[in-house]
């Protein structure tokens, strides 16, 4: 998460999609598919997931230009099961193949109660949490995971990074309320905050990577390329990230273990990510009202049940996320000085307005 420095100058949520989508409408993409990728991606700052938003764009751009991304996919979704579709996202943007993975998901649950939706072909789609919630409109459960988009964390006691922070993401209707949300990586850490963490140059705690080599601490995120990332639980982790892999790679005939194509250091392969995205329809088994009345008091008793010293609240998964976005729609969104800077350059390349004209 960027540091909120007092005075520090905001960017309003409108500004940053549409900064975004001019941008990408240069690399030449459909401008109502380059806003949609827009507000996905800014939907990840509005949260709190300041690694996986806008500051990915100068990214995206790379892969664009240098032919490792297709502007203008023509997305095929084939139906293979009453419950079960596969979408084809013709190596289009993540966020946009995410998109219509969600619809269909959504369409598809509408009609057999549960979604289990498929996508290959596509690339680096950001947030979790993001895709996880899309059905949330709906009144459906999501839960979302990814073939993460490059690897850096190794099979337990190994030193080869062959896993990826294959991330797990489930939201929880809760109508009015905030919705239940957890998004965590199978590491301790995303990748994104290494980077985010390098281009601020601040250390890692301890307890992120270790270097390759010796298994000792690496808290230079500059040599991240030296280390690979620690899972989250131990053995659990690492074997948590292994069959979530399977599930979004094999399964949908993308890539996995030694096939993943490292995006940050490769602009030009294609890289056949692959995406699952589950919607469950709460009205099958009970009134969603009813649901959110049973799950409000469950939150309520975890939340007011007794503290450990030291521990001022106790926090459910999606309370923090919901907080944030209120206060970054409210007041703007906070951006490190070295990514407006790279933002700028972008906007003189693509020769659109920069983020301080809107």
């Amino acid at each position: 998460m960027v540091d909120e420095e007092a005075g520090a100058p905001r960017h309003a949520a409108a500004a940053l999609v549409g900064f975004a989508a001019d941008v990408l409408a240069a690399q030449g993409m459909r401008a109502e598919e380059a806003r949609r990728v827009a507000e996905l991606m800014v939907e990840a700052d509005l949260t709190g997931a300041d690694a996986h938003g806008i500051f990915r764009l100068p990214q995206y751009v790379r892969r664009l230009r240098a032919g490792g991304m297709n502007p203008r996919p023509e997305i095929v979704v084939r139906r293979l099961a009453p419950a079960v579709a596969m979408v084809e996202g013709d190596n289009g943007p993540g966020h946009l193949v995410m998109s219509r993975t969600a619809e269909t998901a959504i369409a598809v649950a509408r009609e057999s109660g549960i979604a289990w939706v498929g996508a290959r072909q596509s690339n680096h789609a950001g947030s979790g949490a993001v895709h996880a919630c899309l059905p949330l409109a709906a009144g459906m459960v999501g839960i979302y995971t990814v073939v993460a988009s490059a690897n850096h964390m190794a099979p337990w006691g190994g030193t080869e990074s062959l896993l990826g922070t294959n991330p797990l993401a489930i939201a929880i209707p809760m109508g009015e309320d905030d919705p239940v949300v957890l998004d965590m990586a199978t590491t301790v850490v995303s990748y994104g905050t290494v980077k985010g963490h390098a281009l601020q140059d601040r250390p890692m705690p301890e307890g992120w990577m270790i270097d390759a080599r010796t298994g000792e601490p690496l808290t230079d995120p500059k040599r991240s390329h030296e280390g690979i990332l620690l899972p989250v639980g131990g053995y659990k982790g690492s074997g948590l990230a292994l069959v979530l892999g399977l599930l979004a790679g094999p399964l949908n005939r993308a890539a996995f273990g030694r096939d993943v194509v490292d995006f940050n250091a490769d602009d030009r392969t294609v890289t056949e990510t692959g995406h699952v995205l589950i919607a469950l329809d709460v009205s099958r088994f009970l009134d969603p009202a009813m649901f959110q009345v049973e799950v409000r008091r469950h939150l309520e008793d975890l939340r007011a049940s007794a503290r450990l010293p030291g521990v001022d609240r106790i926090r459910t998964p999606g309370e923090l996320r919901g907080e944030r976005r209120r206060d970054r729609v409210a007041r703007g969104v906070v951006l490190p000085a070295a990514l407006v800077a790279g933002l700028d350059r972008l906007a003189t390349e693509a020769d659109v307005a920069p983020l301080a004209e809107r």
